[in-house]
């Protein structure tokens, strides 16, 4: 049996932050119902390239475990039809503009169901910043992400991904879990809510407590870390490669491996602190011995003396990877592979029952 076996939850998400948590649910075992408009459905159906026999690949990488519903919910028979289906859910989720769901009567307070879990998700909150659309980049550079991200000042940049919506969406499922486990000894359900804004400034933890702790505001520093030294990306002979030496120990063992011990004696290189000073120098000295070798000779070499380092894959490296390592990181549903949910767990494995949903007409 499944960790949330018997837990139906009504989705009323689109997009990307709530349909993940939903998927993640559902991956645990959930019943997960998706409402979408009819005949569109969620936007994300028409986001690509990339396609998989016609549909989206951004649809399909957040919605599997789920069935789909159309339901118009500015009707009144679309309305009487979505109550009816959280008469019998556990758990609503909705990520639409604040004080939409109120419109149709199906916010939280105007249900008035005592044990029902509601996980609302919105860009900058429920108050002032109700009005603010919620998209994922628009966060990451209001909310400080990218002043941290890019080769400098002048250069800010998103990261690959939306890495914000993805924060959330795990946020949410800690949320929901949470409020469940609270129901489950006292049977009283309750308003969860959580903003992209503030999942950002809670998720870049050293970041943010280095400016609510010493009033300091960082700057991006391309792939360097302001705490850490040798923390970055390297050249090789062939492609670029990471060290990510966390220690005086591993430097030491590094400088050993590149065949210049005095690196590690050196009064500027002496101690994580020093390294963080001087760390273009340190930089320069580095680069002139990993030059000499490919990328995957010095990871052949530096890892089993636990110095962390490694080449910087494309995706389907990544993938290689994982494979070879035995992580197994896909998973099949009928003829389509997607990425398998990271979580293992000993009893109650996830499963995967459906492929994402397709709109019927």
């Amino acid at each position: 049996m499944s960790s949330l076996h018997g837990v139906v939850i009504a989705d009323f998400s689109r997009v990307l932050a709530a349909p993940y948590a939903t998927m993640m649910l559902g991956d645990l075992g959930a019943e997960v119902i998706k409402v979408e408009q009819p005949g569109r459905g969620d936007e994300t159906r028409t986001w690509g390239p990339p396609h998989f026999e016609g549909e989206a690949t951004y649809f399909l990488s957040v919605n599997r475990n789920k069935t789909s519903v159309q339901i118009d919910l500015s009707t009144r028979a679309g309305r009487e039809q979505a109550r009816e289906l959280i008469a019998r859910a556990d758990v609503v989720v909705e990520n639409f503009k604040p004080g939409t769901m109120k419109k149709f009567g199906l916010d939280y307070e105007s249900l008035g169901r005592d044990d029902l879990v509601y996980c609302s998700i919105s860009g900058f909150g429920s108050g002032k910043g109700a009005d603010l659309p919620g998209y994922d980049l628009l966060v990451q550079a209001v909310g400080g992400l990218m002043s941290v991200t890019g080769p400098g000042p002048q250069e800010p940049v998103k990261t690959g991904v939306a890495l914000v919506d993805v924060l959330t969406g795990l946020h949410a499922c800690v949320g929901i879990l949470a409020a469940l486990r609270h129901r489950e000894a006292t049977g009283q359900g309750q308003l969860v809510e959580l903003d992209l804004l503030s999942v950002l400034l809670s998720s870049m933890v050293n970041q943010s407590a280095g400016f609510t702790l010493a009033g300091s505001i960082p700057q991006p520093m391309g792939n360097r870390h302001p705490s850490i030294a040798p923390y970055e990306v390297f050249p090789t002979i062939d492609q670029p490669i990471v060290l990510a030496v966390g220690n005086d120990r591993q430097f030491r063992r590094l400088c050993s491996v590149l065949d210049v011990p005095e690196l590690a004696t050196d009064s500027r290189f002496l101690t994580n602190p020093d390294r963080v000073e001087h760390v273009g120098e340190l930089f320069e000295a580095l680069s002139a011995r990993l030059r000499t070798r490919p990328a995957q000779h010095w990871f052949e070499t530096l890892t089993p003396l636990g110095v962390p380092c490694g080449p910087v894959n494309d995706i389907a490296h990544a993938f290689a990877l994982a494979e070879s390592l035995d992580l197994k990181p896909t998973a099949t549903i009928g003829d389509m592979t997607l990425v398998a949910n990271p979580i293992r767990l000993s009893r109650t494995p996830v499963t995967y029952r459906l492929r994402p949903p397709k709109l019927e007409q």
